[in-house]
């Protein structure tokens, strides 16, 4: 049982900060071939992942694609471990995009609209590829209005859930991006985990060891978690701790997780 914790953007038209974001540290690098390449640098980005793609890479790679016509030449690449899609609302986008890959490719759905939100559990169940969804959040913030960042709870609350419901891994938490303020990434982290959230999105390698930090279980929690698994490994059903509490078959799943984060240090 593997949990990636940080997932790291690199823009697809810069081979070289490509080849960087790979030994890094990340659990994921994701190369983007959307917002982070300009208008006139779009061909040549696809044509560089393509190249990059066409031999397996010491992490798992994935690509935010710009449009669905970037699928085919990348989609039978040996070095490519799944689809970032932008811009889903509806269930029948998973559905056109899961045509054009191959059967096991994983997809991962990018909400970035009230109505995708409205939608969220539709999408995460729409079809075998999705492997997860995460929030795009600045064009979120600017479907929504939203100036606080507070604003954006219920929505990252419903992406939660729908996930959960989906029977998918609790989804990443969408970028910070002021790579400098790592104070008030690590209180955004501590945010997102207490609603659910498992890791986070980066746009720079320094911003990895503090996602990684935030979202590693603490030393009692992981006391804690031994002692359910300890238990359910000796008893059936509802599970009594020594302490008077019981607990049931999610929260031993839940510290079978905790345990495997920890096994990550």
């Amino acid at each position: 049982m593997t949990f990636p914790l940080t997932w790291l953007y690199a823009p697809g038209d810069r081979p070289a900060v490509v080849r960087k974001a790979l030994v890094s540290g990340a659990d994921v690098v994701i190369v983007d071939l959307e917002d982070a390449v300009a208008p006139d640098r779009k061909a040549y980005a696809l044509a560089a992942t393509a190249e990059l793609l066409a031999e397996p890479q010491p992490v798992p790679v994935h690509v935010r694609i710009h449009s669905p016509r970037d699928i085919p030449c990348l989609a039978p690449l040996p070095g490519l471990c799944g689809f970032r899609v932008p811009k889903v609302t509806h269930a029948t986008d998973i559905h056109r995009i899961a045509e054009l890959v191959l059967p096991d490719t994983p997809l991962y759905p990018l909400l970035e609209t009230a109505l995708a939100v409205e939608h969220a559990y539709a999408i995460a169940s729409a079809h075998p590829s999705v492997h997860g969804i995460a929030l795009g959040e600045a064009d979120l913030r600017a479907d929504l209005g939203v100036r606080d960042d507070s604003g954006l709870d219920w929505p990252r609350s419903r992406l939660v859930v729908a996930a959960r419901a989906a029977a998918l891994p609790p989804p990443a938490q969408s970028v910070h991006p002021d790579i400098r303020d790592l104070d008030t990434l690590a209180a955004s982290c501590a945010r997102g985990r207490a609603l659910g959230f498992l890791g986070r999105a980066a746009i720079h390698p320094r911003q990895l060891p503090v996602i990684e930090q935030a979202y590693l279980p603490t030393p009692d929690e992981v006391a804690a978690a031994e002692e359910v698994v300890k238990a359910a490994e000796t008893e059936e059903g509802a599970l009594a701790l020594p302490d008077g509490r019981f607990v049931d078959a999610a929260v031993v799943e839940g510290a079978r997780r905790v345990l495997a984060l920890a096994a990550r240090v």
